[in-house]
């Protein structure tokens, strides 16, 4: 008679590295501690670090308002115990909500800020991009609250989120981001900016801070931009004879399509003198990038004008142009899709600012943690199913952090 085989189990060991939640946590949130408590003596039953520490962990678990932070929260409170002190348990929802409503978001932005630089310090910065997002769902029609919108500073090639700041409800991002650049070391970088930040101002302010500009150049400066979009046509038209141009052509395939794109670089002095050209602090080049696109069913053109500070040199200089659109496919889609950010309807004081920040710490978070090579969505999925892996997010958003 047949007694079969018998199944040899293999024990699965975790790839993931053993690491002191109380160590790594506390090493974290050191670049917290200068956020003041908000709240009166009296009513503060829960640590400030303890409610800011569930939130953050929270939101990287994919937690995206009260109730699902006071529920990651219950579900991990034996877990959290080991390295949090929970006098009163877990927080309730209003208790989150109430703290983060008030909150001074300078102070949050600041400690995000100090976090980002003992990072940046290490890694090093060359491409920045800036750009602005509106949250959509931040809107309140019976208080008359317009959506919040912030712009935010990206590290391109190291993939974290810089700074943030918030636009004021009266004024656009002209205003937003001088106070965004006031607040960022960038001396030696390349700071690209879309057409709204494309003003005299914010190029003589990056000069003055030592870094360069890449500004795109669309039609709210009429005369300039139809000046050099003209030079271009007829220079291209002779095949740039004559011309001290620098060209880079690329073509890339995916998402179902083929882009052909060709950079053309000119030195300033090539061209007749452009409308209030000495105006603009370390001008010295101009670019034209076209972009052919092959769609499945169809084919389009694009041509696009930007003003520089840096020498020509079109693979440079196009490199830095392509990082640029990093920050709405790696940033703002990410928000979107993964976090849940459009959707939300956290909107009460300054709610709305601090959760948008909690967001970006968590996606700077997870982005820097190395070992699991998913996208953001299952790194965060695993950081609320598996404790030690959170803790790895963490460790790996510490400067001196060596497992």
């Amino acid at each position: 008679m047949s007694i079969g085989f018998k199944k040899k189990c293999k024990t699965r060991k975790s790839v993931t590295p053993s690491v002191d939640s109380k160590e790594i946590t506390s090493n974290f949130l050191q670049h917290f501690t200068g956020i003041k408590d908000p709240r009166v003596e009296r009513t503060r039953w829960h640590l400030l670090t303890d409610i800011i520490t569930i939130s953050l962990l929270a939101v990287i678990a994919g937690a995206e308002g009260w109730e699902d932070i006071e529920e990651y929260g219950l579900s991990k409170k034996e877990w959290l115990e080991t390295f949090l002190e929970l006098p009163e348990g877990i927080p309730s929802p209003d208790t989150f909500r109430r703290v983060f409503e008030k909150i001074n978001p300078k102070e949050f932005e600041q400690c995000f800020r100090n976090w980002v630089q003992s990072l940046v310090e290490k890694l090093g910065v060359e491409v920045v991009a800036i750009d602005g997002k509106t949250h959509r769902g931040s809107y309140d029609r019976e208080s008359k609250l317009k959506a919040l919108h912030t712009v935010s500073a990206w590290a391109c090639e190291n993939r974290l989120i810089l700074g943030q700041t918030k636009v004021n409800c009266k004024s656009n991002e002209i205003t937003a981001i001088p106070a965004l650049l006031e607040t960022l070391d960038l001396s030696g970088c390349i700071i690209t900016i879309d057409a709204m930040g494309t003003q005299k101002s914010i190029a003589e302010q990056i000069i003055a801070g030592n870094a360069d500009y890449i500004l795109s150049l669309k039609d709210n400066h009429p005369t300039l931009h139809q000046q050099v979009k003209n030079w271009f046509e007829t220079a291209q038209s002779l095949d740039f004879k004559g011309v001290d141009v620098s060209i880079s052509q690329r073509v890339e395939k995916g998402h179902h399509r083929i882009e052909n794109r060709t950079v053309y670089t000119v030195p300033i002095l090539e061209l007749p003198a452009l409308y209030e050209q000495n105006q603009w602090a370390g001008l010295t080049t101009v670019v034209m990038v076209v972009r052919k696109i092959q769609h499945w069913n169809k084919t389009t053109h694009e041509v696009q004008f930007y003003i520089t500070s840096l020498d020509s040199d079109a693979n440079k200089i196009g490199s830095a142009i392509r990082q640029h659109w990093g920050i709405e496919n790696s940033v703002h889609w990410t928000l979107d899709v993964t976090f849940h950010e459009d959707e939300s309807r956290i909107r009460s004081m300054h709610s709305p600012q601090n959760f948008a920040l909690l967001r970006r710490i968590a996606l700077n978070a997870l982005d820097r943690e190395p070992t699991f090579r998913r996208s953001i969505r299952q790194k965060s999925r695993r950081a609320a199913m598996n404790d030690q892996y959170m803790v790895s997010v963490l460790a790996a958003s510490i400067a001196n952090y060596s497992p």
